[in-house]
């Protein structure tokens, strides 16, 4: 905090982010954009970390942001925002995509446009002047970003500066979703009022009446209990976003109700606490899991969302569901508007405690579906340790693949139970990788990283950036699962992992190159067993094939090392993993891209469902092809 009582506007912007905790800047830099990067780097420890797209920039923000939200709920002054900064148009219209999917995820971002000045603008209003990335619509870029944030200004009058910025950032802290700073050029080194005191989010206030209502969704739960019982609960993305995992953690060890996850929230707690029965995504569920979820007598979901990925073409939740999201809370027909999450959570928790009392609803549903006579293992433990491990086929599959990744996580995990952690934090790309990876099982909370909403192809790879920034002290490596699509779309991303030392492992799923979830998705009879085919693909879902091991030799040097790999066996991963798990090894000095070679017309199990309700029974007696 500068003791001076005013400051430029750069200054004013600079301090601030440092102020939020924010260690990282990211970006791609312009004319407009340089006053205030050199202001940053000479006033503040905030670093610039500039990378080849403005797509790559927030994505690398917002994956900064998701794991800096989950650890500050223990760092002191951190509020788990993230930061991206651009030039105007150009680079502010790439951006966007990015700054898109925070909104829809509840991603707090603050996105820095650097504008024209406001000369050029009165040039262009008197003459027409249009100087560089400027349209002939004023505020072009201002509307569009009205769409995707919570408050967006634009700044051309130092003295309203401090306001305009205070005000976007407290929204942003306020409602965790992205914010908008449009700032002219010539504003940059204007003097304004220096900043005062800390920014901190405004909590909606709890009155007389939103109490009641909290009370009457927290008794419609308990009904919903005691009519249908055997409760168990669906942990989702709010959990994460809100910071509540403490809470929710509370409720499962004081109340012992087996629970769920949404892909979304996985490993909003340690998936080896006691309870986790696996990741429920309606019909695209690991099929033991559905069964086990949908036989429960009750379900609630808790900040879970509606999401296709989530439901998975379940489209209605009936009777005998409770979900409290988007600050309300559904009880079968039952709605009860304005209930707060954060504060619903401990009354929900206080009151099942106080009404059946402490650990009332231990039990172990795996163990009571087989008993029942489902097709499902015998207990809680089984299934989980059926998603681990061999026997494998000899060549890598989807599944098999993460079978085996999550037994070399499991080797990787620390003891004892209470104190689990793992040098790596998962971050899973869109499409067959988010799909195959919700069975592995993460050791720590906040391990795992997704977009299961907004489903940005390549999110991952820019991503990766920011999570490895954000958990560079805790040494925590990122693990990248992308497909080969999504892969060529922000592949040049892995130049900033190798430019900044960071070391991810970047596991590219090269189903021959082949777009397989939107085959799946437009025609899933390609998938069929037995089905005749010359092929039969899709003619726009083929790809140009990469050699993507090679792209090693690309970005990597002998100052900053990057190496390739490309794998189709399971021997030659086990091989490979055995050296990734060795930290002296030459290869963990620099990222790490490994091209896993796949069958085109392999695919995860869980959506064998699609296959099997939009598809007429094969042709003949052909078998049923194994694919594990």
């Amino acid at each position: 905090m500068t003791t001076s009582p005013t400051c430029t506007v750069a200054e004013y912007l600079a301090r601030r982010l440092e102020q939020l905790g924010i260690t990282h800047l990211f970006g791609v830099p312009g004319d407009h954009l340089g006053p205030f990067l050199s202001t940053l780097h000479e006033k503040t420890t905030v670093r610039w970390v500039g990378t080849p797209t403005e797509g790559g920039a927030g994505q690398a923000a917002d994956g900064y942001a998701r794991v800096k939200s989950a650890d500050a709920e223990v760092a002191l002054g951190e509020q788990g925002i993230g930061a991206v900064a651009v030039t105007y148009s150009v680079g502010a219209f790439n951006l966007l995509n990015s700054i898109g999917g925070a909104f829809a995820e509840y991603v707090p971002l603050i996105a820095i446009n650097a504008a024209p000045s406001y000369e050029q603008w009165l040039n262009q209003q008197a003459i027409g002047l249009l100087t560089s990335h400027m349209s002939q619509r004023p505020e072009s870029n201002l509307e569009v970003y009205r769409q995707v944030t919570v408050d967006a200004q634009a700044i051309s009058n130092p003295g309203l500066a401090p306001t305009q910025i205070d005000s976007a950032i407290t929204a942003c802290l306020s409602h965790r979703r992205p914010v908008y700073l449009e700032v002219m050029d010539d504003v940059w080194g204007a003097q304004c009022p220096a900043p005062q005191g800390r920014l901190t989010r405004r909590e909606r206030p709890v009155t007389v009446k939103k109490q009641q209502m909290l009370d009457r969704a927290v008794e419609a739960c308990v009904e919903l209990i005691r009519e249908y019982g055997n409760p168990i609960l669906w942990a989702g993305e709010e959990i994460d976003r809100f910071r509540l995992s403490d809470e929710f953690e509370k409720l499962v060890y004081e109340t012992r109700i087996p629970f769920c996850t949404t892909i979304g929230a996985k490993s909003v707690v340690s998936e080896y606490t006691p309870g986790f029965s696996g990741v429920y995504n309606g019909k695209a569920s690991n099929e033991k899991v559905a069964e086990v979820f949908n036989n429960a007598g009750c379900r609630i979901g808790l900040g879970s969302w509606a999401t296709s990925k989530n439901l998975g073409g379940v489209r209605s939740i009936g009777d005998d569901w409770a979900v409290a999201a988007h600050d309300g809370v559904h009880v079968g027909a039952s709605y009860f508007p304005d209930v707060q999450l954060a504060q619903f959570l401990p009354a929900l928790r206080k009151r099942l405690v106080a009404e059946f009392g402490d650990g009332a609803f231990a039990a172990d549903y795996f163990a009571r579906a087989h008993k029942a006579g489902l097709a499902v293992p015998d207990s809680t433990d089984a299934y989980l340790a059926s998603q681990t491990g061999g026997p494998y086929p000899e060549n890598v599959t989807y599944d098999s693949l993460f079978r085996h990744l999550n037994a070399f996580l499991e080797t990787q995990t620390s003891e004892p139970p209470e104190e689990r952690s793992n040098p790596f934090t998962v971050v899973c790309d869109a499409a067959f990788a988010l799909i195959g990876s919700m069975n592995l099982r993460m050791a720590e909370r906040a391990s795992y990283v997704a977009q299961n909403s907004w489903l940005s192809i390549g999110y991952s790879v820019g991503a990766a950036t920011g999570v490895a920034l954000g958990r560079s002290q805790a040494e925590k490596r990122p693990m990248v699962f992308v497909g080969d699509g999504s892969f060529q779309e922000t592949c040049q991303e892995m130049s900033t992992h190798v430019r900044h030392g960071l070391c991810p492992v970047v596991f590219v799923l090269d189903n021959e190159a082949f777009y397989g979830i939107e085959q799946m998705l437009v025609n899933p009879c390609y998938y069929q067993d037995g089905t005749p085919r010359s092929d039969g693909a899709d003619f726009y879902n083929e790809l140009h094939p990469w050699q993507y091991e090679k792209l090693a030799d690309v970005f990597g040097s002998a100052k900053h090392p990057m190496h390739g790999f490309a794998v189709r066996r399971h021997d030659e991963l086990t091989t490979l993993l055995k050296r990734i798990a060795e930290p002296s090894d030459a290869i963990n000095q620099g990222p790490i891209v490994v091209r896993v070679q796949l069958d085109r017309h392999d695919y995860p199990e869980a959506l064998k469902y699609k296959v099997a309700e939009n598809c007429p029974p094969p042709v003949g007696d052909a078998s049923e092809r194994s694919r594990r």
